[in-house]
């Protein structure tokens, strides 16, 4: 049974858990108890209604309403985690762990993912955002076609290197750049709008240099200018 690690103080002397303006108390987020809960709960309905008109919604977006509406919930599935040493119990509901509109769960992805790329991908090196959007016939070709998508980025990622190993005056060959690429589907109004979040490291690292074992240095890239 999973057990609740505690501090060495709360074990020696079996205190009370903290209370909950502390931060430190494990609180349920109630899903059910928000508009967006209330909202999505009707969608069954609305499930009826359009197959009445001959239509219907993809599987992969049925599945994510439907797993949204047991994400937090206690009657779908929990786990009891109890204390070793004082016996306190909580209940923590099973999580969906979808990508869609779920907002604990794309919060919890979002800061898994943002810690994992500060901590282990990029370390303190200096980051630098790139933003890519693309023309309408583009947006529809890769919504439809998105097997289109790994030869354009991998287009936008020769050029942006190529860019940048100019901006330190590496040669194209030996240049060597690190990139992270987010490809998002939508836009803010949640309209189709495929586009590029790309997280490079602001320079260039030099593979011709001398003596052969010296550690390669980043070469950062100047500041943009208007």
């Amino acid at each position: 049974m999973p057990r609740l690690a505690t501090s060495r103080r709360q074990a020696a002397g079996c205190a009370p858990l903290p209370s909950a303006h502390t931060g430190s108390r494990y609180a349920r987020h109630a899903p059910e108890r928000t508009l967006l809960y209330a909202l999505v709960a009707h969608y069954p309905d609305f499930i009826v209604r359009i197959e009445a008109e001959g239509r219907s919604l993809p599987g992969y977006v049925r599945e994510a309403f439907d797993a949204y509406l047991r994400c937090g919930v206690l009657e779908h599935g929990f786990l009891r985690v109890v204390c070793e040493h004082c016996r306190a119990e909580r209940l923590v509901a099973f999580s969906c762990k979808k990508r869609g509109f779920c907002p604990s769960c794309g919060a919890r992805r979002m800061a898994e993912s943002a810690r994992h790329l500060v901590e282990e991908v990029f370390g303190p090196r200096p980051v630098r955002q790139w933003v890519l959007s693309f023309p309408y016939p583009l947006r529809f070709l890769f919504a439809s076609k998105p097997e289109a998508i790994g030869p354009v980025l991998v287009i936008v990622q020769r050029v942006i290197a190529g860019w940048l190993a100019d901006q330190v005056g590496v040669d194209h060959a030996s240049a060597q750049c690190g990139a992270v690429t987010l490809i998002q589907r939508f836009g803010s109004a949640l309209n189709l709008n495929v586009h590029f979040h790309m997280l490079w490291l602001d320079g260039v690292y030099d593979a011709n240099v001398e003596p052969p074992r010296r550690k390669p240095r980043l070469r950062r890239a100047p500041p943009l200018r208007n």
